[in-house]
């Protein structure tokens, strides 16, 4: 009975994922009325109802719910493993999906992906931002790009930049008649510029420590962004204090357009590393990205 609803089966993964007909017919490149006979069959054979259908959405029913969470894995697995195949191939391919922040993304990620694809036209490349702590094997990602100390414990983790350090950084022109901040508790005295997270919606809490002390302070302030370019650029502007990574704003410190407080506050961490499943199988592809990445001191 498996062998012969294989496809049935990977047909219900894809509309229960999807949660629609239209995209999950367009993602197996088969009609909306071919895969809603298809899902019908499978119900009647097995007895239950899997999907709950309304007119504007579609969802798994308890059983339904059961099914994709046994089986889904299970098939992602024989795919993973079908993939590797690839090996067996003169030429790596296949696509290969990363979430990872906005300043890891752009300053270790995309230099590394440059590198790359050039030589390997048959691999691709799927980066999404997203600054929450992603479960990367439900959300089917390849493998994810985190600072070290968020790593579960359960990830092969891969060093792939230095430690870093953060700065807390304003326009010599923001300081004029303000006393600059000597402790983190005196930025509540400051217009501070606010990142709010693209994936959670809140506010980042900037984050101190000096000795065995920690800190996290809610700044406040008149500008809110949700990109660290344009909390760079308002602090470029005179527009307030900025919280960002140390390597992004050294050239203005260097040049006197930025001026540095509370150094003493903010000490070395452990920088970015990728991370992915121990138990996947590794594709030739995701090998290539993997030893690109790597960082070599």
């Amino acid at each position: 009975m498996v062998r012969d609803n294989l496809n049935d089966l990977l047909a219900f993964i894809a509309v229960a994922r999807e949660g629609s007909f239209t995209k999950a017919a367009a993602k197996l490149g088969v009609s909306q009325s071919a895969l809603s006979h298809t899902l019908r069959a499978l119900e009647t054979r097995l007895g239950v109802r899997l999907l709950a259908r309304t007119t504007r959405s579609v969802s798994p029913t308890e059983a339904g719910a059961r099914l994709l969470h046994s089986i889904g894995p299970r098939l992602d697995e024989i795919d993973a493993e079908l993939s590797a195949l690839s090996e067996l191939r003169d030429k790596p391919s296949g696509t290969i999906r990363i979430t990872s922040g906005e300043h890891s993304a752009e300053t270790i990620l995309w230099p590394a992906v440059a590198r790359l694809l050039p030589d390997y036209p048959d691999i691709r490349v799927e980066v999404v931002i997203d600054y929450g702590l992603t479960d990367i094997v439900a959300e089917r990602y390849d493998a994810g790009i985190r600072l070290g100390e968020q790593v579960a414990k359960d990830m092969i983790a891969v060093r792939i930049g230095p430690d870093m350090r953060m700065a807390v950084v304003g326009a010599p022109g923001y300081f004029t008649g303000r006393a600059r901040p000597v402790v983190p508790q005196d930025l509540t005295g400051h217009n501070c510029i606010n990142l709010r997270l693209p994936t959670l919606g809140g506010l980042y809490a900037w984050e101190f420590e000096r000795g065995n002390r920690e800190l996290k302070v809610r700044v406040d302030g008149q500008l809110v962004f949700n990109s660290t370019p344009l909390i760079l650029k308002a602090a470029l502007d005179g527009l307030g204090l900025a919280y960002l990574p140390e390597d992004r704003v050294r050239p203005f410190l260097e040049d006197g357009r930025l001026v540095r407080v509370l150094a003493d506050w903010c000490p070395p961490f452990s920088g970015y590393h990728l991370y992915y499943p121990s138990r996947r199988q590794q594709s030739p592809a995701f090998a290539l990205l993997v030893d690109a990445l790597r960082y070599r001191p």
